[in-house]
């Protein structure tokens, strides 16, 4: 059975979709750009058969999540996403729980786990320190055969690219879908169950906003200044994590143990997924098996 309901966030009313047993042991696992809780459909099945609490949430600016004001900043910041994390776990009781993610998801994830460690129990992390260092990103370009993976992001910098986001959001988001997982033959139907979500009022300036503030083109939500200024110091995450590394995905070339050790210092585990961009929804089973993994080692 699969409970839905909204959390009161301070920015948002987070919906959220809660799979298993509430007295389970309670893991949260959040979608990344441009997905939504549809692509742990069976990673949740399966996490809530081995007695957990599976609470899926929409992310702000996607499905049934809102904005709780019409004057406040459509924000895709890091720490946003952070805050709406916090917000989830403290208004549903959630003790300390295993948060998972990719993409914003696993930057929501990181972000919260960097900022309140006690907050969360443990952290599996798609691409491992999913932290942007906005400064670093803002000054220094990547080599062109990264940058021209970014098209996506270059179009959105521009009034016209958000022109384009809005009235062909759908075929936006299939192509990346397409470039971002090119190993996987999408089911029939699987894209459309998700693109539903795609149509929330908010969904085009957050995404918007989400792709320049991460360059400094646009100033963040003044509320989370203090907080991104701690984020700036790029800080290690100290919760107990496993990475997964996904070796089919364009945009992230898999990174070393020593690498990822840089940035988290208990790291319990380096899986490699033969994945694109949507390890849940591509290896439901492998991604399960993470998270699964982490809940026996936290004991």
């Amino acid at each position: 059975m699969v409970e839905r309901g909204t959390v009161r966030g301070g920015a948002v009313e987070i919906a959220y979709e809660r799979h298993g047993d509430p007295a389970g042991w309670p893991v949260v696992l959040v979608h990344g750009f441009p997905y939504d809780p549809r692509c742990y459909d069976e990673v949740a099945a399966r996490l809530a058969a081995a007695g957990a609490d599976v609470v899926v949430p929409w992310m702000r600016g996607y499905g049934p999540t809102r904005y709780r004001d019409a004057q406040v900043v459509r924000s895709g910041q890091q720490v946003a996403f952070a805050h709406d994390l916090r917000d989830l776990v403290t208004g549903l009781g959630l003790r300390r729980p295993v948060v998972a993610g990719f993409d914003w998801g696993g930057r929501a994830a990181c972000v919260a786990a960097l900022l309140w460690p006690d907050l969360v129990g443990g952290l599996v992390s798609v691409d491992g320190y999913n932290v942007h260092d906005v400064a670093a990103m803002a000054a220094t370009p990547e080599e062109p055969q990264v940058e021209s993976r970014l098209w996506y992001q270059w179009y959105l910098h521009s009034e016209r690219g958000r022109a384009g986001l809005a009235a062909h959001r759908r075929a936006f988001t299939r192509q990346l879908w397409r470039e971002w997982s090119p190993t996987w033959e999408v089911p029939a139907g699987v894209f459309e169950a998700t693109a539903a979500s795609f149509d929330n009022p908010d969904f085009v300036d957050t995404v918007v906003h989400s792709y320049r503030v991460r360059y400094a083109l646009e100033p963040g939500d003044p509320a989370y200044d203090a907080d991104e200024a701690v984020v700036a110091a790029q800080p290690p995450i100290t919760v107990p994590t496993i990475v997964v590394d996904t070796t089919a995905d364009p945009l992230s070339p898999p990174m070393t143990l020593e690498q990822h050790r840089a940035d988290l210092t208990d790291l319990v585990d380096h899986r490699l997924v033969a994945t694109g961009h949507n390890p849940p929804q591509e290896d439901p089973v492998a991604f399960a098996d993470a998270v699964l993994a982490l809940h026996r080692h936290l004991g």
